[in-house]
C-alpha cells in the first residue's frame, strides 16, 4: 500500500481517517487499507453515519469531520482536480488508486496493488482449457484493469464500469450470442448477477449478491467456478445418457411386451414385462448415481 499525502496531512493522518471510514465496508479495497493501519499500529475510532455512495466509495463522520473515500471518477464528476506525478505514475504500475476527502478537500491518496491468487491462475487456466472466455467486470481504472488483464491473460476487460452499468455490459456481450456466467460477490453486483445467464455468488459476499444468484460458493475460491462448470457438463453428459438408454430399451421392450414376437416364440408374461420395467428405471438411476464418483479438482 502506498499513500500520497496532499494538502498538508500527514501521512498517518491520512491513514488513519481513511482506515476509520472503511472499516464499516464490506469492500476489499476497504479491507486492504484497514489491514494497512493495523499494520502501521494505527488505531482508529469507529465513524458515525457510515454511507455507502454506489459504484465510488463512502462516506462517514470520523473525529467530527465529514471523511469521505472516493474513485477517481468521483473527483472527476465533482471536477475536484489533482494533479500529481505521483499518483499518475503509481497508477501505470496498475494500482487501484483511491482518494481520501476530508470536509470536500482532497487530503490524500491511497494505492493498493492488485495481488493475483495463484488459486485465480489456476482457474483461469482450467476454463480456458473447457473453451471457455473469461471476461473482467470492474469498476476499476482502465490502467488497473488492463494490468490484471494482461497478467491474467483474459479474453477481454470492461473497466470503470458503474453498477448500474454492469447489467448493461452483461446484456452486450449476451448479444455477441454467448451464453454468460457472472461471478461477484457485492452489492454492486446483483443487478448483473441476475442479468447473467447463471447467477454464481461467493459465499463471503453480501446477502443481496447471495439472493440474486443461482450458484452460491461456500469458499471463496475461484477454482469452484471450474469445478461447477465441470459438474454441469457430467451432469448434461449424463443426462444425455440416461435419454438415449431409455428410449433404446423402450424401442426394444414395449414391441416385445406388445407381442411382436410372438411368431418366433418369444411371449412376455405381464410379470416379466413389469420387471424389464422397472429395470429399465434402476439402470437409468444408478447411470445418474454414478456422478458421485465425478472427480472435482478445487
Amino acid at each position: 500500500t502506498d499513500v500520497v499525502v496532499l494538502g498538508g496531512y500527514a501521512e498517518d493522518d491520512v491513514v488513519r481517517l481513511a482506515a476509520a471510514l472503511e472499516s464499516q465496508s464490506e469492500h476489499p479495497i476497504a479491507a486492504g487499507i484497514v489491514t494497512d493501519a493495523k499494520e502501521r499500529g494505527i488505531s482508529f475510532e469507529p465513524p458515525k453515519e457510515f454511507r455507502a455512495i454506489p459504484g465510488k466509495g463512502a462516506q462517514a463522520i470520523v473525529e467530527g469531520r465529514n471523511v469521505k473515500v472516493v474513485s477517481p471518477g468521483y473527483l472527476k464528476e465533482h471536477g475536484l482536480d489533482v494533479s500529481d506525478g505521483r499518483i499518475g505514475a503509481l497508477a501505470s504500475q496498475g494500482k487501484t488508486v483511491v482518494y481520501l476527502l476530508v470536509d470536500e478537500k482532497v487530503a490524500g491518496a491511497v494505492a493498493l496493488a492488485d495481488i493475483i491468487r495463484a488459486e485465480s491462475r489456476e482457474a483461469l487456466a482450467r476454463l480456458k482449457g473447457m473453451g471457455v472466455q473469461v471476461m473482467m467486470l470492474t469498476g476499476d481504472s482502465a490502467a488497473v484493469a488492463r494490468w490484471v488483464a494482461q497478467e491474467m491473460g483474459l479474453d477481454d476487460y470492461f473497466a470503470e464500469v458503474l453498477p448500474e452499468q454492469k447489467a448493461e455490459k452483461i446484456k452486450e456481450v449476451k448479444a455477441r450470442g454467448l451464453r454468460v456466467a457472472m461471478v461477484g460477490d457485492g452489492v454492486n453486483d446483483a443487478p448483473a448477477l441476475v442479468e447473467a445467464d447463471v447467477g454464481i455468488a461467493i459465499g463471503a459476499g453480501t446477502d443481496i449478491a447471495i439472493e440474486s444468484a443461482d450458484i452460491v460458493l461456500v469458499r471463496s475460491d475461484p477454482r469452484d467456478v471450474a469445478a461447477i462448470l465441470e459438474l454441469s457438463r457430467a451432469t448434461y453428459r449424463k443426462m444425455i445418457q440416461n435419454l438415449w438408454w431409455g428410449a433404446g430399451y423402450n424401442v426394444v421392450a414395449i414391441p416385445l411386451a406388445a407381442g411382436v414376437a410372438y411368431s418366433i416364440g418369444i411371449v412376455l408374461s405381464p410379470a416379466v414385462g413389469a420387471a424389464l420395467m422397472s429395470v429399465s428405471t434402476v439402470i437409468v438411476s444408478i447411470n445418474a448415481k454414478l456422478l458421485q464418483r465425478v472427480r472435482l479438482t478445487a
